[in-house]
């Protein structure tokens, strides 16, 4: 049988509009229909009435030009209804309204933007509270385990302890040091082009000094430590995680805090101070070289006035620093590390965020740092 166009008749009684509707509503002919159905929205009457006794087959396109009008007119008042609906389009039609009322409840509203700003400050200040509330859990946990490795000595990692000792020591001296060295230079030759408005190009010595023992070459090398170091405890011990080799240690009734955690902190604890040392060194030299290339000064000027400056307030005051600075590296590092989930993707997220915390860390204990020595007038 030759399919029929789908038409559309309206007349008006009163305030009622009558529409009748015949043929093939199928996805043929909806073009036409459509601009058809969307035009009774235009009428002005306040009641519709579709006579749908002419409609002849009917899919899912004409059964959503049907349910579309309905829906459509009653958003701006007006009341729709059908007659003589046949029953297998009226359960078409319903089909066409359930899918959509589905749709509508997965489609969210778009956030008011200040709203959402507000909302994504407030989620990222509670996720860094309990971020906070696991790191000091984690660090009453790892000093009760420490103290119970200093009464029964036994019990402390030695063979593990002198790897990581290389690991995070002598492997590190290479970066540590070309690094501080070129930071001496800079130090000197920004500071003597300061100092040479005053004609006191000398005293580049004392500025050079005290900014390396006190601030710069524990920073820097634990900042350098947190990159290098930090991150790998957290990709070693998390990779462990993933093979499931934390689990295996906890059931054969090792501590994974005492195996895993302490000899990576204890090892930071040792060569920090002296990559502390060692970073004074190459910057002060760096400095040195940088000063007598450049300033109208002799070599064993600079050094003694050098000299005056390298006092042991202004050593220690660096160096007290360090095993702080290299508990909050390896203590983060590990953390993050028995963090990690069954992923790989796990593993770079929370090495990242390792690498972050730890200089964040870092820097804020060196701000405290540096309020405690004001106020006792270090």
């Amino acid at each position: 049988m030759a399919e029929s166009p789908g038409w559309v008749k309206s007349t008006i009684e009163g305030e009622r509009l009558i529409v009748s509707a015949g043929g093939d509503w199928t996805v043929d002919g909806v073009g036409a229909l459509d601009r058809e159905m969307r035009n009774l929205a235009g009428s002005g009457s306040t009641r519709v009435t579709l006579d749908t006794s002419g409609i002849a087959s009917l899919d899912t396109a004409g059964a959503w030009l049907l349910y579309r009008a309905r829906r459509d007119l009653a958003a701006i008042g007006v009341t729709m209804q059908f007659s003589a609906l046949d029953p297998r389009h009226a359960a078409l039609v319903e089909l066409v309204e359930q899918a959509d009322a589905a749709h509508a409840e997965t489609v969210r509203p778009q956030p008011n933007p200040l709203a959402a700003l507000v909302n994504r400050i407030g989620q990222t200040v509670c996720e860094a509270a309990d971020e906070l509330a696991h790191l000091v859990n984690f660090f009453g946990l790892t000093i009760v385990t420490l103290g119970k490795c200093i009464l029964q000595p036994r019990r402390l990692r030695i063979v593990s302890l002198v790897n990581q000792m290389e690991q995070t020591g002598l492997n590190a001296l290479g970066i540590v040091g070309l690094l501080l060295f070129l930071i001496g230079v800079v130090l000197a030759f920004q500071g003597a082009e300061q100092l040479r408005r005053f004609a006191a190009e000398i005293f580049t010595a004392d500025g050079l000094a005290v900014m390396v023992l006190r601030e710069i070459g524990v920073l820097i090398a634990a900042i350098l430590i947190a990159g290098r170091s930090g991150s790998a405890f957290t990709a070693e011990i998390g990779m462990m995680k993933v093979n499931e080799e934390v689990d295996a240690l906890s059931v054969i009734g090792l501590d994974p805090i005492e195996v895993l955690v302490l000899p990576r902190i204890n090892a930071l604890l040792i060569t920090l101070p002296l990559l502390t040392f060692f970073a004074n060194v190459a910057a002060l030299t760096g400095g040195t070289l940088m000063a007598v290339a450049t300033l109208d000064v002799t070599y064993t000027q600079f050094v003694r006035q050098l000299a005056d400056a390298l006092t042991l307030k202004n050593l220690m005051v660096g160096m007290i620093k360090a095993p702080v600075f290299a508990f909050l590296i390896g203590m983060v590092g590990c953390y993050e590390g028995l963090k990690v989930g069954g992923s790989a993707e796990s593993i770079g997220r929370l090495t990242t965020q390792s690498v972050v915390e730890s200089i964040v860390l870092v820097i804020l204990a060196d701000a405290l740092f540096s309020i405690i020595f004001s106020t006792l007038g270090i």
